[in-house]
């Protein structure tokens, strides 16, 4: 018990709070969560509260069960320090973009991207390779939502990429990870390899198709002038979240040249003319 409470910083049997304190804590968080729904009745019912016994929490009146607690918690995508601080600091402990600071500014983006703007899953992405100019970078990647806070996107460097670039090819050294953020016509995102000190710039925006899962931008790197081809269209392809349909488009990962690409990649990329 002792180690739990200098964890916290509460060690001090002086800073201890009573059991009227934590209700009290509690019941203003729980205000504040429910602050975001149109009414008290349709969320109890959603948690399967009595609404009587929601209200008594919400007043400081009660405590709920452990059961209950942990109900409230998943629901909420909280944890149980709601019990001991108030809930907008533990909604930003840990963060930049959607702390205090930058929270309606970078952070009101990042807020934005739901699932119908772009879906998580897999997906399958082409451009022209920065490092050969001659030949296109197919890839994988996968996007996810972090709770309602954020949605990332992970993937691989083709080895072959590496290869020519004399680097290693282990998939820690190869592994990229980004966080998306909305646009006003698509989406965009900021994506690093692990330890590295440079970045790319990614922006995509929803082509009309038949299957409406296609987009197409551009991808810029963050290198000095000098260092080659900077900016590149790029086009992605979303496969859904079979792991089949994932595993089979990773088979292709890798180098490949315009007259290879999948036919309405090439048609969306046009490798004949210049990007502007």
């Amino acid at each position: 018990m002792s180690d739990s409470l200098d964890i916290t910083g509460q060690a001090d049997a002086e800073s201890a709070r009573s059991p009227a304190q934590l209700r009290n804590m509690f019941g203003t968080n729980l205000r504040h969560l429910a602050q975001n729904y149109p009414s008290v009745s349709e969320l109890s019912r959603r948690l399967g509260i009595n609404r009587t016994q929601f209200n008594r929490y919400m007043s400081g009146e009660s405590f709920p069960r452990p059961d209950i607690l942990d109900r409230i918690c998943s629901f909420f995508e909280v944890d149980a320090r709601i019990l001991l601080e108030p809930v907008e600091t533990i909604e930003h402990q840990g963060q930049i973009l959607n702390g205090p600071f930058l929270a309606d500014f970078l952070g009101h983006g990042i807020r934005q991207v739901n699932e119908e703007m772009f879906p998580s899953g897999f997906y399958r992405f082409t451009r022209r390779s920065f490092v050969s100019s001659d030949k296109f970078v197919v890839g994988l990647v996968y996007v996810f939502r972090s709770g309602k806070a954020a949605t990332f996107i992970k993937g691989y460097e083709a080895r072959e990429a590496m290869r020519y670039q004399g680097l290693p090819e282990g998939p820690k050294v190869r592994e990229f990870r980004g966080i998306l953020t909305s646009h006003e016509d698509g989406v965009a995102f900021v994506i690093s390899r692990r330890h590295a000190m440079t970045y790319s710039f990614n922006y995509l925006a929803r082509v009309g198709s038949l299957e409406n899962n296609f987009w197409l931008g551009y991808v810029a790197r963050t290198v000095r002038d000098g260092s080659g081809e900077r900016v590149t269209r790029m086009a992605y392809e979303y496969l859904g979240r079979d792991m089949g349909s994932a595993l089979k488009a990773a088979r292709t990962a890798g180098f490949s040249t315009a007259e290879d690409l999948l036919p309405y990649h090439r048609h969306l990329l046009r490798p004949d003319e210049a990007f502007r």
